[in-house]
């Protein structure tokens, strides 16, 4: 129990810290978590809607509801490379387990999109849509699969970027095209059936899972499962990475 208080008040103590770091000396704070996905909504919907004229129904709201969790799976991602480099001192001084670093990474970045939430419910009303009962469920199912999948690739990323500093560019290159395989600014049902493949890509099914809960919520088994899947995978894989790695952290930091 003494343990488990001690890691409670880390993980606490790292994720005030990030959230710190992350808004200091901003005058907008909140609203810059929002206002990048919805400028990427914007330009889409300029690009996809009015341009290219794609037919589909509350197109505004279809990309919102797919590009907010996404922010949260791509912003981890992305500061991955540098987490443990950014803490190279605290890791040095102090004595305590260094999954903690990424962990409370990955969970300041839930909160923040947690707290992104109601601009969703917002649009919803907008287009006269309102939140599910099935939200009371579905959201903290999806919040745990999604953390734990994104926990354990950012222990991968982290862990290798030590050795090789590459992987901090692979990441960014990996991400974009991650993106644009992942049905977020067009539905699933658009890809040919010699492309299915793309369903069963890293976090396609997750993030197709969350705009189903938006929008009609329901959820579906079977992405369900394929979600599940990738986490566990990233979640082993991970730890086993950095176990393996971390007993040489001193000899690059």
């Amino acid at each position: 129990m003494r343990d488990l208080t001690y890691y409670r008040d880390l993980i606490f103590v790292l994720t005030q810290k990030e959230i710190k770091v992350r808004y200091k000396n901003t005058v907008l704070g909140y609203f810059w978590s929002i206002t990048n996905p919805l400028a990427f909504a914007f330009v889409f919907y300029i690009a996809f809607k009015i341009i290219l004229r794609i037919q589909m129904e509350d197109y505004a709201l279809f990309l919102i509801a797919g590009l907010f969790p996404w922010q949260w799976f791509a912003n981890s991602i992305n500061a991955s490379p540098v987490v443990l480099l950014g803490n190279a001192s605290l890791i040095k001084k102090v004595n305590f387990p260094r999954n903690i670093i990424p962990f409370a990474m990955v969970l300041q970045d839930m909160i923040h999109f947690v707290l992104s939430i109601p601009v969703i419910v917002l649009f919803m009303l907008i287009y006269h849509k309102t939140p599910s009962l099935s939200w009371i469920y579905g959201i903290p199912l999806l919040l745990f699969i999604q953390f734990l999948m994104t926990y354990g690739l950012c222990l991968i990323v982290s862990s290798a970027n030590l050795f090789f500093r590459d992987i901090a560019r692979f990441t960014d290159i990996f991400m974009t095209l991650l993106f644009y395989f992942t049905p977020i600014i067009y539905p699933e049902t658009m890809i040919p059936k010699e492309y299915s493949w793309v369903y069963f890509a890293p976090a396609s099914a997750l993030m197709i899972s969350w705009r189903n809960l938006f929008l009609n919520g329901s959820l579906d088994l079977n992405a369900l499962a394929i979600s599940f899947g990738y986490s566990l995978l990233s979640l082993v894989a991970g730890y086993m990475v950095f176990r393996r790695l971390s007993r040489k952290f001193a000899e690059v930091l």
